[in-house]
């Protein structure tokens, strides 16, 4: 691979890995603070078992996302340096803005989360729950406005080469910010309510039976229910704005290569770059056309018509198709457990070890989802403005990349084992020391001071 693919692939891994983490910690930090106000509102343990234990995974989602970001933000400089040269007016302030307003929050009120049980007014303590709740979303906006104006670029304008910002409520508010941003805090929900799930239903398995955990369970499952609906709908919209801004992206996503009317729905292909064309393909007739147009016979363009500027098809594909197949499976799953909770009360063992199996089912999604945003972007780095090729370094040999991607790639392997291996640890003793310490346990052992 020259250095060029090779930057990219390094830069795929290391936002593959940091994103996985801000999907948790982004709605995590609410469901915290629902734990919390429950708490608060009725005095009953389970809500701050359920919290203790999940501010844990919490701080440990918080830290290897800390890690992986910085890591992620020194390629700007050491692989592209033309992306900072010529978007830096806009970028760099926006990044800042994230730092200024959100990541310091989060940093500072986390160590009150964690460690201010019962040194603390319980106010002070639910303040700041509140404001790392907060900081999270508003860490998620930034960058997600970052990210929005990098595929759909308004309010500036290029001055020999280099973009310089002439309206930043146009460059916030840009055309597809309101749409990218709902959807992702959708996943992060998602995320976060199959985690809780399926660390509960692990919980559950192995016999702890303590209230705070089919709180837990039920709140992540009722959770799931609810979302799913709703991000399929945001989905949908997406979809329709991205069609209207990138419409290459949308031809690759379904498969379609000739620009058609009543275009229809790929269920499957195998798409082939170099004969132009899908090899093989079970379809659904105009049911694309329908669902993207909302006209059965709405017109389509193919691939073909964006000829030297489109992305790489297969990717883009599959990645897309994935995300929806996890999408399905996340609503069949969620839907079915809430309704045995509501008639049962508890999970019988095949439940929760779906749930179990479903614990990084939101992980599988985002990351497809991202795959399919990104990669669709290609060949531009931020559309229209800047392309890929013009933003890679050019003094940065093939070797370089090539060795500091294969430690990168190695590092991960270890942290994402080692956070899996350490959550699951968590959750078996959190099992074990209840269990152990019940029979003597006061009722009010748990509470933070008022």
């Amino acid at each position: 691979m020259d250095a060029l693919m090779l930057a990219r692939i390094q830069f795929a891994a290391n936002i593959s890995f940091h994103i996985l983490f801000p999907t948790m910690t982004i709605a995590l930090g609410w469901m915290l603070l629902f734990f919390k106000l429950r708490f608060n509102a009725t005095k009953d343990d389970k809500w701050m078992d359920a919290y203790r234990f999940f501010v844990k995974v919490f701080a440990l989602c918080f830290a290897l996302g800390v890690v992986s970001g910085i890591t992620m933000s020194f390629q700007f400089g050491t692989n592209w340096p033309g992306f900072m040269n010529t978007v830096g007016n806009i970028a760099g302030p926006l990044l800042a803005y994230e730092i200024l307003t959100a990541f310091f929050m989060e940093a500072t009120f986390l160590g009150i989360m964690l460690f201010g049980f019962n040194r603390v007014p319980n106010r002070i303590h639910t303040l700041a729950t509140v404001l790392v709740a907060v900081g999270t979303t508003l860490s998620a906006f930034w960058i997600l406005v970052l990210n929005s104006w990098m595929h759909t670029p308004a309010g500036f304008e290029m001055r020999d080469g280099v973009a310089y910002a002439t309206d930043w409520w146009a460059i916030i508010f840009n055309p597809s910010m309101p749409y990218r941003l709902v959807h992702m805090l959708l996943a992060s929900g998602l995320t976060a309510a199959f985690l809780v799930a399926g660390l509960s239903a692990y919980r559950h398995l192995r016999g702890d039976r303590a209230p705070g955990v089919m709180a837990a369970l039920k709140t992540g499952v009722y959770t799931a229910a609810i979302l799913i609906p709703l991000q399929i709908l945001a989905g949908d919209m997406h979809g329709l704005n991205t069609l209207e801004h990138q419409p290459a992206k949308v031809a690759a996503m379904e498969g379609i290569w000739e620009t058609e009317q009543g275009a229809d729905l790929r269920l499957f292909a195998i798409p082939s770059e170099e004969e132009g064309r899908n090899l093989f393909e079970i379809t659904i007739p105009n049911l694309a056309s329908f669902i993207l147009t909302h006209d059965w016979n709405g017109e389509i363009r193919g691939i073909n018509s964006f000829e030297g500027n489109h992305p790489p098809v297969a990717p883009v594909f599959y990645a897309f198709r994935v995300m929806v197949g996890m999408g399905m499976a996340m609503l069949a799953v969620s839907w079915i457990a809430a309704w045995q909770l509501r008639r049962r009360g508890q999970p019988q063992n095949w439940l929760a070890i779906t749930l179990v199996a479903m614990t990084f089912s939101g992980w599988v999604a985002t990351l497809a989802g991202w795959y399919t945003t990104e990669i669709g972007r290609q060949p531009w780095l931020v559309q229209g403005v800047v392309t890929t090729a013009q933003a890679a370094a050019t003094n940065v040999s093939a070797g370089m990349i090539g060795s500091s991607l294969a430690l990168y790639l190695s590092v991960y392997a270890i942290l994402i084992v080692a956070f899996i291996s350490v959550i699951f640890y968590l959750a078996r003793k959190a099992g074990n020391r209840l269990e152990a310490s019940e029979p003597a346990r006061a009722p009010t052992m748990l509470a933070p001071a008022e």
